[in-house]
């Protein structure tokens, strides 16, 4: 019943997090577009009451006008009927951590621990784990507390520290952990530059505005590098969150450095996004995202397996599997903390195995399966499988 209910939490916590996501990137993604895209109003009476820039659009049936005030309105009152962006942040971060706890915390010993890699504790990876996140906000806050007025060097610091953190992880958690927590590293940076920067300096400019005080345009100053942190982190967190259902990625053996260079073509992708609101497109930039991965697909394909040898035989097949993998892949697992055969595959019958042995040997040759390799399977046992569906994957000696 635990195994069970946990799967309908995972489930849940996903959705929401899912609908949080899509809002929160939706108004992060609008917003650089609308500030990206201003041109100086074309009113000299705007620009007397303030107005610093302005966009007309047509949406839905309509026309609407924005115009953006750096320090507020001039010769008149801020108008009460705020709208503030954060609930979007905050439940995309709060769901976020939830789907962590349900899934890599309750079930550290299955997704986040693996013994080859470095032999924990589940208290002691769920405790390394949490002291990850916030040791990696802590330095990232420092580094742009340090380094305001000079982006272009904190964007490769940033970037630098990013990446010694993906390489570190995979010497500590699993290939799946690992990708994750540089998910959750950058989401707690976002989620942390809004409530602590971001909305408080807006706060501090509202309350100044209608103070009748000398408006402080430092708020602004850092608000806007972190959000333009942000937008360029987006891309690469999106990646990690679907890329567990993709175990070609995080279990190669160079797992890190393909998330580095994956992570890179994101951000070169965004940028030319960034980049076109501005009026400047710049081809090069998506060509060498697009690039980049498509080297990754030539260096990362699977190498041909011999099947010239002696036959493999269904009965050695299935010896391993029934040894290494149904414990789990079963209509009743038996292996703790499964309610239910992983994705729905089952590999107790021939007609099961046969079904799913392409997505198999492959997951099993890269070394994801079994899961951390808790049952111990061997080189020779993988070897077998990549043969056996090298030679044709029969179900019948």
């Amino acid at each position: 019943m635990e195994a069970y209910l946990l799967d309908w939490a995972n489930l849940l916590v996903r959705w929401v997090h899912l609908i949080a996501g899509i809002a929160w990137i939706g108004a992060s993604f609008y917003f650089v577009m609308l500030d990206n895209s201003l041109k100086p109003p074309k009113k000299a009476e705007d620009a007397q009451r303030g107005v610093f820039g302005e966009l007309w659009a047509v949406h839905g049936g309509g026309f609407y006008c924005s115009q953006k005030f750096l320090i507020g309105p001039k010769g008149e009152p801020l108008s009460n009927d705020l709208h503030w962006s954060k609930w979007e942040a905050y439940s995309t971060w709060l769901s976020g951590m939830a789907m962590l706890a349900v899934i890599y915390w309750v079930g550290a010993s299955s997704y986040l621990i693996d013994n080859n890699v470095m032999a924990l504790s589940p208290a002691a990876a769920v405790a390394i784990s949490i002291a990850f996140l916030i040791v990696g906000w802590v330095i990232y806050d420092m580094l742009c507390r340090n380094m305001i007025g000079k982006d272009s060097q904190l964007a490769a610091i940033v970037f630098v520290l990013v990446m010694v953190a993906n390489y570190a992880l995979h010497q500590v958690f699993s290939a799946r952990g690992a990708y994750i927590h540089v998910g959750a590293m950058l989401g707690t940076m976002m989620a942390a530059n809004v409530f602590f920067h971001i909305i408080p300096g807006q706060r501090r400019m509202v309350d100044q505005i209608r103070n009748g005080q000398a408006v402080d345009t430092m708020p602004g100053i850092i608000g806007k590098q972190r959000s333009v942190h942000n937008t360029y982190f987006t891309l690469p967190v999106l990646f990690i969150m679907i890329s567990n259902h993709y175990p070609m990625t995080y279990a190669n053996k160079h797992g890190w450095l393909v998330l580095a260079v994956l992570m890179l073509a994101g951000v070169l992708i965004r940028q030319f996004f960034v980049l076109r609101h501005r009026g400047q497109v710049k081809w090069w930039l998506p060509a060498a995202g697009v690039a980049l991965i498509g080297l990754l697909i030539v260096l990362m394909a699977p190498k041909a397996v011999d099947a010239s040898g002696d036959k493999v035989s269904f009965a050695t097949v299935r010896q391993v599997l029934d040894q290494r993998c149904v414990s789990c892949h079963a209509d009743k697992p038996t292996h703790e903390g499964f309610a239910q055969a992983p994705k729905g595959v089952m590999l107790e019958t021939p007609e099961q195995i046969a079904q799913h042995a392409p997505k198999m040997a492959e997951t099993i040759a890269s070394g994801y399966m079994p899961l951390a390799n808790l049952t111990e399977m061997t080189d020779s046992e993988r070897e077998a499988i990549a043969v056996w569906f090298a030679q044709g994957a029969r179900t019948a000696d």
